[in-house]
Order: C-alpha cells, then structure tokens, then sequence
C-alpha cells in the first residue's frame, strides 16, 4: 500500500494542467459545499437574530417531524452523483485518459448498467449500517467503513464480467474483506483534509473549488491501490 503522500501525489500529477475538467467533474459537490457554507452562515446569523428579538420560540427549533422522505431521496441522488464522479474519476487516474464530457462523467450511474445496481447497494448498505448504529454510533462508523469500496467493487466485477457469479451482497462483503486492516489508514488519509476543509469554510467555499475534487480522486485512488488487480482484468473501458 503506497503511503498518503504517494496517493496525493500521483492525483494532483493527473490533475496537472486539467484541473479545469477536474473541477467540472466534480461541479455540482462543489456547488453543494458553498451553497451548504453560504447558507448555514445565513441561517446562523437569521436564528441569532430571531431569538434575540423573541421572533422565534427556541422551544419550537426542534419540533419539525418532516423531510424524511426527500431527505432519503436527496440521499439517493446525492449518492448516485458521486458514484458517476468517483467511477470517472478513478477511470482517469488509472488510464490517464480523462472523460470527454464532464455532463456524463458525473451522471455515469443513471444508466441502464449502473442504476439499479447502485440502488440495491445503496439500501443494502444503509440497512446494515443503520442496524450497526443501534448498537452505539461507533459501530456504525467503523461499518460505514468496511462498505465504503462497495460500488468501486462492483464497477470492477461488472467490467471483468465477475459479476455473474455475484449477489449483491457479495460485493458488501468483499469491501469488508478488503477494508480489514485498512479502515484506519482511510480514516487517517481522509483526517488529513481537515486543515483544507477548514480553510475553505473560512472562505466561504470557495477553497472546495479544488478540494472537492482532490479529495474524490485521492478517494478513488485509495481503492485503485488497495485493491489492485483483484477485481479487474484491467480492461479499462469508459461506459459513459
């Protein structure tokens, strides 16, 4: 396993003189992250407001019971863009060849291949780490862990053609399987953007520009490493 420092290296070397399609890629995170820093900023300074001149009952702060449907549906999506940049992504660093369209790059999963997949995941793994929750936060945390290659796995297989001999359960426990030993490392490696993403929240987002996509490629670039030739026969085709 190459050291943080390798991992980073070899991403901002493939970002090189392309951080602009780098940042297209990623466009719509990074949008959500000034959006969320902007507004949180706002709603912050509009609550102080409100209680101070009794516009606002604390007592009724916490009293909506709403918003769980389009939060999980928000969750949904949110999770299928990011799978689409982190598949594109990883593509990239692997072939050095980089998307033509940062439109499908981001959108790789709406497809016929990749959608339902990515959805069955996407609720296998929550199911699971919602229960492991109940036993303490921790547990929760440490699981979220063990499932985080889950679709970089299943990207592999289904372009080997691994995937026929398969559930989806198989790829949740093969991110475990290859997690063992190695959730801290990505504990730490993802620990080491703290000082950046609390310089780009001190200017107002705009630091997450370049962040957001820096992170997501050393993300992928962790799984390429990690993983290897394990689940691929290094057939690389863009499906996108």
């Amino acid at each position: 396993m190459r050291t943080r420092s390798e991992l980073k290296a070899h991403v901002k070397q493939t970002y090189k003189g392309n951080w602009g399609k780098a940042i297209s890629i990623n466009i719509l995170p990074i949008i959500g992250a000034i959006l969320s820093v902007v507004g949180v900023g706002a709603l912050g300074a509009i609550t102080v407001v409100a209680l101070k001149t009794g516009v606002v009952d604390p007592n009724h702060l916490s009293d909506s019971n709403g918003g769980t449907s389009s939060g999980m549906f928000a969750s949904i999506i949110g999770t299928m863009i990011a799978t689409g940049i982190a598949y594109s992504l990883l593509d990239w660093l692997r072939t050095g060849e980089q998307p033509a369209s940062a439109v499908k790059a981001m959108f790789a999963v709406f497809s016929k291949q990749y959608f339902i997949p990515v959805l069955v995941l996407f609720i296998i793994r929550s199911i699971f780490e919602f229960f492991w929750t109940l036993l303490f936060i921790i547990p929760g945390i440490i699981k979220s862990y063990s499932y985080s290659q889950t679709y970089f796995i299943y990207k592999d297989c289904l372009a080997s053609g691994r995937n026929e001999d398969m559930n989806y359960l198989d790829y949740v426990t093969e991110s475990r399987k290859l997690m063992k030993g190695h959730k801290f490392e990505l504990f730490v490696l993802q620990l080491s953007f703290l000082g950046w993403a609390i310089l780009s929240v001190l200017t107002l987002g705009i630091g997450f520009i370049w962040l957001i996509p820096y992170i997501n490629g050393v993300m992928a670039e962790f799984y390429n490493d990690l993983a290897g030739d394990k689940f691929t026969n290094r057939q690389f085709t863009q499906n996108y």
